[in-house]
């Protein structure tokens, strides 16, 4: 599904530059479940965007769908994304102004889809993340699981192959973050591909494989054992 060969990142301002990823070389395969782990600034966040087609590399490939995307312009890359990939971030990213419907809603606008098809999928992904009596709800009188279950409803609606999730329990208590692992395991069950950024081991073992990453280095890449 997706190669990434010797892959680099280097930010550069008149006196730094800046090394984010350095030589990466792994593979995704379609229904993998792929945890991505290490410290602070050793690069997840920058391989996530690119993986996700938000960024570009500064050199290497990158095989999507056996398509060399390397090099593409953000304008090609958005093409590909908005038919192909699903995001989860960890601050939610609802808009205030907007209820739990036209928030999932948003999704689907940029693609070519009547209205009647439009809100027949947002019900879908309403029921499928149980939250379909909140439709009318605005995300302020939601609770913060909640919320995130309107972004993975949003992140999903649209019938992506690839989900990637961006620490998408980091601001939630213990139980609602459980529930978002357990809906992230089924939808992988259900053959969404995923990859998932976290600080938390036990998050990871929701995962197939772990992937740590150290100063822009994959260090490690294990399998869970069956």
């Amino acid at each position: 599904m997706l190669k990434l060969h010797d892959l680099y990142k280097v930010y550069r301002t008149d006196e730094v530059e800046t090394v984010a990823l350095n030589g990466v070389n792994f593979e995704i395969h379609a229904g993998d479940f792929v945890a991505i782990m290490g410290p602070s600034g050793c690069g997840k966040s920058t391989l996530l965007n690119i993986i996700g087609l938000l960024d570009s590399p500064s050199s290497g490939d990158y095989f999507f769908f056996d398509e060399n995307v390397a090099s593409y312009s953000e304008s090609q890359r958005s093409v590909i994304r908005k038919k192909n990939v699903g995001f989860i971030f960890q601050s939610f990213n609802l808009i205030d102004e907007l209820n739990v419907a036209e928030n999932i809603e948003l999704a689907l606008l940029y693609h070519d889809m009547p209205a009647s098809e439009r809100r027949r999928r947002v019900a879908d992904a309403m029921d499928r993340m149980g939250i379909a009596h909140r439709a009318r709800h605005m995300p302020g009188q939601l609770s913060g699981g909640q919320q995130q279950r309107v972004a993975v409803a949003r992140a999903v609606v649209g019938n992506q192959p690839l989900i990637l999730a961006d620490e998408p329990t980091g601001n939630l208590d213990s139980v609602h973050g459980q529930e978002v692992m357990e809906m992230l395991r089924s939808l992988n069950a259900d053959g969404t591909t995923i990859v998932m950024v976290t600080h938390s081991p036990a998050h990871a073992d929701y995962a197939h494989r772990t992937v740590n990453l150290f100063d822009g280095h994959v260090v490690t890449d294990s399998k869970r054992a069956a």
